[in-house]
């Protein structure tokens, strides 16, 4: 089974449109989306309702859960007096267009979407959350502490654990060193960003997640992660900054990435 997994569009309707483009022509099995549909941009009403009329199971983002509230705090962790500045306008900006059907919906978004897989005889637990499986806006990054991560995914009952919300793609297999043969292994995957990506390419990315008869928790390399990315028009996307009251430096994230 391939299943593709996409993530923090922020109101970037032309970097959906490449999404759905490039994903179609792989013909996943399932897809899903781990949230974040809207801020930062100026297409939130248009992202909603491609993702609704296209009927793709999805989980609120951190966004989504403040905005579906008219909340003026998005759960976001600026770190400077500057960034939460910015990050004020893009809310009420966003609060101030987001129409009351699509602010209905980003209410009705589940925190989690969980997949029992059942292979021969093995049991594997695919977990999609936004920011981890405790909160919504934890950042869970690459080089969180291996006995951090394991013992979320262990709380979590989760072989695989799939999120977004730090816009920086990885994958990380657990234990990194197995001394026992029959080691469970579990795998810690960031599915990155489409809209707004944050690891120094602009170009707009996702994840196939691929799953066989034979995958188990005993081998781990039968689950396999592809990481693909996609170009997409950044100025069409960053010039709508620009010609809206949001900072311009969104616009410049968008085209360094």
């Amino acid at each position: 089974m391939k299943i593709a997994l996409f993530s923090d569009i922020h109101s970037n309707l032309p970097a959906l449109e490449a999404f759905f483009a490039d994903v179609e022509a792989k013909k996943p099995d399932a897809i899903y989306c781990l949230g974040d549909l809207v801020g930062y941009n100026i297409w939130p009403n248009e992202v909603i309702d491609e993702i609704r009329r296209r009927g793709i199971p999805t989980i609120a983002g951190n966004y989504d859960f403040g905005i579906g509230r008219s909340s003026d705090d998005c759960g976001c962790a600026y770190k400077t007096d500057e960034e939460k500045a910015m990050g004020k306008i893009s809310i009420a900006y966003t609060n101030e267009i987001v129409k009351d059907e699509q602010r209905a919906y980003l209410r009705t978004l589940p925190a989690h979407i969980r997949l029992e897989f059942q292979l021969n005889s093995d049991k594997l637990n695919v977990l999609l959350v936004h920011g981890s499986p405790r909160k919504v806006n934890e950042y869970l990054f690459e080089d969180r502490d291996e006995k951090s991560l394991m013992r979320i995914m262990e709380q979590a009952d989760a072989d695989v654990l799939c999120f977004g919300h730090t816009h920086q793609p990885y994958h990380r297999v657990l234990p990194a060193e197995a001394i026992l043969a029959d080691t469970h292994y579990r795998h810690a995957i960031n599915i990155g960003s489409v809209g707004k990506p944050k690891d120094k390419d602009p170009r707009g990315g996702y994840v196939l997640l691929h799953i066989s008869e034979g995958s188990s928790v005993k081998d781990k390399d039968s689950i396999w992660v592809e990481f693909v990315r996609f170009d997409y028009d950044i100025e069409k996307a960053a010039k709508a900054v620009e010609g809206s009251p949001l900072p311009n430096e969104y616009a410049d994230m968008l085209r360094n990435g």
